[in-house]
């Protein structure tokens, strides 16, 4: 064996990388002991140590990469890049060795060795991608950075083109900051290089064909890139109603909030891009832009993610502090969530807000680590250097197009002004802020770069200057939008969806629904089911021939294959959705006798017919706030597709309430868009204790105006049923919330009848089924309880009491619930009742409404538990106990009228 042989099939080998990573120097003791076969016995241990220097900067070269513009601090002492660490000393500069397998030379000096991994590792670019397990990667990587050595082959063209948008970042900011004098503008200052960083990623990705770029970002830098690479002009930025319009029900948002999609020109054709809408929570905006990438890519058919790409743009104190991250990244390569991989950029200004000490900022040396825990490169760039953040920009979007995974760009630059313009960055930070201050605009320093090089004259420079500031002047666009057909081919026509006046929607005939229903318990091949999920699949083939009532798994089902027979799509995720948390759904089918994962599974509702649209169900990876934020995205993007994210349990939802708060509830009113995201939210007092008793009704109620949302508690399968095809059918596109059932799926009087379907029509209120018009009393309440107050008046003998159903809590049926309140003209006491808390539950959101449509001079009693911390007790005892006075209070006892 040849010495290039022995080494290339070494521990040191970079195939062994992973080796060497996780077991260390230790676990190649004994190897290096062992003479090189072919080579001089024991002083050509220097072969071994020069391998293993090549090895030490792939891993830790970024350390000494010259990255941060303020040269804030010396890099930190690395011996390990030191050739004295392995025992190498002057004398070893000049001898040759084998590089194994660092690309670009086969055999070299230790000197030269050195000088290719320094240009490569520490100059204006710092790599990270060592921790990457697959070989072929890494491969890849070393073979881009080590061919480079630092010298990025920018010609003079593409030089002028980043001069020219550093000029345009710039001069806007200047413009902006005389021209509306203390405004808040989160400006880009210190950042201007994100601007050609993005010209470059739009260019590199249609290069590899993309057709739709999806961007999501915090407010810092937004209105450059809004009118710089969006081509917003200023003037519709700044302009507002004098009077905010306040008879609309659109509240608008703030201009560093705002989203806006255009058609761009490239050299490779038009893309269309969008900047998504996003509030002040920063980071959530990252499964927002997935989940409309994802809408889009399966509108195209573009499965791997050629044509439509997600760039998010991070902030450097937000990607590691705010764990939604975490949680996106993790989506990100499952299944019913990934895109392709995204292209991610950081504008790493070295401080959140007023915190910029490394001791106070994260636990990690970088604020990119947790790209790691999915195996993302990481490209840190200078961002002085326009042309590290191109080459890093070329390599970046060439490696998520080669290997459709994530990969970051950590674009290092400063802030310099304060978090925004009315901050005093020095009170708080006077070290940086002093070497800021003193510190060269990018521009300046890139315009002095070329013009030294010859590339430009110091006038042409200047034009570039002038002819910016007259278009922004003049009110011009920066950037001016393409010809495309994205709009007649892909774009979605939104008015049809806002026709609130017209209700009228198709039913479905008891035909229909018989062939959905043989087509949903057909098996096309034979697998063996597990004998419950058997039982399951007899008893709704009895429920189709009308032998059995229908339950809400069968109505469920029935409604998805009602939709997907016209050509809408479904899409149902969550935690268990596939079978159901309370095995009631079986959407999926497993052979018992399978034998490899991808393999003997069969889902029903892909096989209703040719030309059904698609049905796709995800048991989602244990996350509530990124999945749910995904699902709202995937709905903004396709108003065609029935959305529905469903909670294990109802107050699994607190931990995305931030995504509730700021986008689904209130994003029509801030920004216009609607959405038909359907959430469901198992509810119900069962003596379960706190946490898996409450979706929280009383939140929920509280977020309700202007008719943003519907807020629904089905207590009837058919209710199930044309709720969810109503979500579709109706020309309106509302969020709706579902307070879904856990054992009211099994209670005997919760069935219905097929004619129920086939005939019947969502009843926002319903009325007591044995219509006792001499009721004295009326008792209304909403969901579950029904079944227990109806079991307790008929066992108390009280046949003067009328129990009313609300099925829809808002919009609030007040004509319906007049109606029915009307039909009791003897009835002297009205009840709220309910089964959560007094100040919990619908009470105090819906009591007006009652009382509104209470007859004159009549008002609601509550009859419920008192008001409580917490929603449910633990204890079994004590939930029987206030079940009964509950039911006392509703049933029989007193009130003055």
């Amino acid at each position: 064996m040849s010495a290039p042989d022995w080494s290339s099939t070494s521990p040191l080998y970079s195939g062994n990388a992973a080796y060497l990573e996780q077991f260390g120097d230790p676990a190649l003791e004994g190897w290096l002991a062992r003479p090189i076969p072919g080579g001089p016995e024991p002083s050509d241990a220097a072969q071994v140590a020069v391998l293993r220097l090549i090895n030490a900067y792939r891993y830790l070269g970024v350390r000494q990469a010259d990255l941060d513009p303020l040269r804030r601090f010396k890099p930190p002492s690395t011996p390990e890049l030191d050739p004295a660490h392995y025992g190498l000393t002057g004398a070893d500069l000049t001898r040759e060795f084998d590089t194994g397998s660092l690309f670009g030379v086969e055999r070299t000096t230790l000197d030269d060795i050195l000088r290719r991994l320094r240009s490569a590792y520490c100059g204006h670019v710092g790599v990270e991608y060592m921790h990457i397990t697959e070989v072929m990667r890494k491969r890849w990587l070393q073979e881009r950075i080590e061919s480079a050595q630092g010298r990025f082959g920018v010609t003079a063209a593409q030089k002028k083109r980043l001069l020219k948008r550093l000029t345009d970042a710039e001069t806007l900011e200047k413009f902006l900051h005389t021209r509306h004098v203390g405004q808040k503008r989160f400006s880009l200052e210190g950042g201007e290089s994100l601007i050609p960083l993005l010209d470059h990623v739009i260019a590199r990705c249609a290069r590899h064909g993309a057709k739709e770029i999806v961007m999501g970002m915090a407010h810092r830098g937004r209105i450059n890139v809004l009118v710089n690479i969006m081509g917003r002009t200023v003037d519709s930025l700044y302009d507002e109603p004098q009077d905010g319009h306040p008879g609309t029900p659109l509240s608008g948002d703030v201009k560093y909030h705002q989203g806006f999609s255009t058609d761009i020109g490239t050299d490779y054709g038009p893309v269309h891009l969008a900047l998504a809408f996003n509030p002040s929570h920063l980071e959530i905006v990252h499964p927002v832009v997935r989940g409309s990438v994802r809408a889009r890519q399966d509108r195209r058919g573009d499965v791997l993610g050629y044509e439509v790409v997600p760039v998010i743009l991070h902030g450097d104190a937000a990607l590691s502090g705010q764990g939604v991250v975490m949680e996106t990244l993790n989506m990100s390569q499952t299944r019913g969530f990934r895109n392709g991989g995204a292209v991610h950029v950081v504008i790493n200004n070295q401080i959140g807000f007023t915190t910029s000490d490394p001791r106070d900022v994260r636990s990690t040396l970088y604020c990119t680590d947790v790209a790691k825990m999915v195996e993302a490169p990481v490209l840190h760039a200078n961002g002085d250097d326009p042309e590290a953040v191109a080459f890093a920009v070329q390599t970046a979007v060439d490696y998520r197009y080669t290997f459709h995974k994530n990969v970051f760009i950590d674009l290092v630059c400063y802030r310099r002004h304060g978090h925004n313009e009315q901050d005093e960055p020095l009170a708080t930070q006077p070290l940086m802020y002093r070497r800021v201050q003193a510190h060269p605009s990018t521009r300046t320093l890139y315009a002095k770069r070329l013009v030294d090089e010859g590339v430009l004259t110091q006038a042409e420079v200047d034009d570039l200057v002038d002819t910016c500031r007259a278009r922004l002047e003049h009110g011009k666009s920066l950037s001016l939008p393409a010809p495309s057909d994205f709009k007649e081919t892909f774009a979605t026509d939104w008015s049809r969806f806002r026709d609130k006046a017209s209700e009228a929607m198709p039913g479905i005939s008891a035909t229909r629904l018989d062939f959905l229903g043989e087509r949903i318990t057909t098996l096309q091949h034979e697998i063996e089911l597990h004998p419950r999920v058997q039982k399951v699949l007899d008893d709704r083939r009895r429920m189709r021939a009308g032998e059995l009532a229908v339950d809400w798994g069968y109505a469920e089902n029935l409604a998805y294959a009602s939709l997907l027979d016209v050509g809408y799509n479904v899409r149902v995720s969550g935690q268990d959705s596939a079978r159901g948390t309370f095995f009631h759904r079986h959407a999926v089918w497993h052979d018992q006798k399978r034998e490899r994962r991808q393999s003997g599974v069969y889902v029903p509702l892909e096989h209703i017919h040719e030309r059904q649209g698609n049905f796709t169900i995800i048991d989602s990876l244990l996350s509530e706030e990124a999945v749910l934020a995904f699902e709202y995205g995937y709905s903004t993007a396709d108003p065609d597709t029935l959305v529905v994210w469903e909670a294990q349990f109802g107050d699994f939802a607190n931990g995305a309430q931030v995504v509730i708060d700021q986008f689904i509830t209130s994003g029509e009113a801030k920004w216009g868009r609607l959405c038909g995201l359907t959430l469901m939210l198992p509810h119900g007092f069962e003596g379960q204790g706190p946490e898996h008793s409450s979706a929280r009704l009383e939140r929920f109620l509280q977020l309700c105006a202007q008719e943003n949302i519907q807020v629904c508690v089905p207590t009837l399968p058919a209710q199930m049923f044309h709720l969810l095809r109503r979500q579709l059918l109706r020309p309106l596109r509302k969020p709706l919330v579902i307070l879904s059932p856990k054992s009211l799926l099994r209670h005997p009087a919760s069935t219905s009848s097929l004619a129920d379907l086939s005939d019947g029509a969502f009843l926002p209120v319903i009325d007591d089924p044995r219509k006792p018009r001499d009721a004295r009393r009326v008792v209304v309440c909403s969901g579950r309880v029904w079944f227990d107050l109806e079991a307790a008046r008929a066992a108390r003998g009280l046949d003067d009491i009328a129990l009313v159903r609300i099925e829809q809590l808002y919009p609030f049926p007040d004509t319906e619930f007049g109606a029915v309140l009307d039909a009791y003209p003897l009835a002297g006491t009205f009840i709220w009742a309910q089964e959560e808390p007094m100040n919990q539950g619908a009470w105090y959101q819906t009591l007006h409404h009652l009382n509104r449509c209470a007859p004159a001079g009549r008002r609601f009693h509550f009859a419920g538990r008192p008001a409580a911390a917490a929603p449910a007790s633990g204890y079994v005892s004590r939930h029987r106990a206030e079940l009964e006075a509950l039911l006392r209070d509703a049933l029989e006892t007193s009130y003055e009228v």
